[in-house]
């Protein structure tokens, strides 16, 4: 529920509304979510040491003094080679459309980023400023971080460059004032107290979600998608939940169950503990596994993650 109150001192206030799209993009796991978290002040986006963990585009919304800034988190820039990769690298280009600032995000720890001549595109595309963000500097020796600096300045050309560490928050407040000051004069688009654009629905199954890639290895999570299939308030204002784990082969679905079922009790617990957390309230989860061969051709998967089928 949004306070008029508050609402209305921002509008009296001295200094004018300010309200902006910032597309974030950036190869795989170069901390693009962990980075639009930090800057919203809580989780909005979910996370893992994997990468394309993100899979389609959402915005995260940060309150800096009288600016709202809409981050528009995406999935990693690589190349896909099936239909679902592709529509998740779209996601991102299309970000670039109507956005006020493109914020580069790049892992400062890696020498050399395979993905970094698709990203370099895609900001020369851009009709409006780009600026770069290195990442995770607390992980680079100073003369390595200061070479990759001159060496994206040459290929990206940023109107500004920022050294952050997400996870710390080194860094961010240049990076919050600069976007602070920035964004174009403009009534705010969310009210005050509305972090995402992403529905509880939804929000709920990537929360499931980062538990599969938290708890499994190798390929398995990218095998496997979460489908929603009941979410719903009780009148004693607790909320039941009912979503399907999507793989693509039985024996993905035997990893998932685990020995007696232990896998998906802790996936489970680990999702509905958080849920309660972020909710509010007691969460009922049920999880079921189910095969299904071809669900990244699948129109209800697309629709329920956002993402357009290319």
């Amino acid at each position: 529920m949004t306070n008029n109150k508050k609402m209305d001192d921002k509008m009296t206030d001295a200094q004018p509304q300010r309200c902006g799209a910032v597309a974030v993009i950036g190869a795989p796991n170069a901390g693009k979510s962990t980075l639009v978290n930090a800057l919203v002040g809580q989780k909005v986006a979910i996370t893992s040491a994997k990468s394309q963990t993100t899979r389609t585009r959402m915005t995260g919304i940060a309150l800096f003094d009288h600016s709202q800034v809409l981050l528009l988190d995406t999935p990693g820039i690589f190349k896909g080679n099936d239909r679902f990769d592709r529509s998740m690298v779209s996601a991102a280009s299309d970000s670039l459309e109507g956005a006020d600032l493109v914020m580069i995000i790049r892992d400062a720890s890696r020498k050399t980023e395979k993905h970094s001549e698709m990203i370099a595109q895609l900001a020369a595309r851009a009709e409006c400023p780009v600026i770069l963000v290195l990442n995770k500097v607390d992980q680079t020796p100073k003369p390595q971080l200061l070479d990759l600096a001159n060496s994206l300045q040459e290929d990206i050309a940023p109107t500004q460059i920022f050294f952050t560490n997400s996870l710390s928050g080194e860094g961010l407040d240049p990076l919050r004032a600069y976007l602070r000051d920035n964004m174009p004069l403009s009534e705010w688009h969310y009210p005050e107290d509305q972090v995402s654009d992403v529905s509880q629905r939804l929000f709920a199954a990537e929360v499931t979600r980062e538990q599969l890639y938290h708890r499994l290895h190798s390929e398995l999570p990218y095998a496997s998608a979460i489908r929603t299939e009941k979410y719903e308030e009780r009148k004693d204002g607790s909320v039941e939940i009912h979503q399907q784990i999507l793989v693509e082969r039985p024996t993905q679905r035997a990893i998932i169950l685990g020995k007696g079922g232990s896998m998906i009790k802790e996936i489970g617990a680990a999702s509905r503990n958080q849920l309660s957390e972020h909710l509010g309230g007691k969460v009922h989860l049920y999880l079921h596994v189910r095969v299904e061969e071809n669900w990244r051709d699948s129109a209800d998967i697309y629709r329920e993650i956002g993402l357009e089928q290319r």
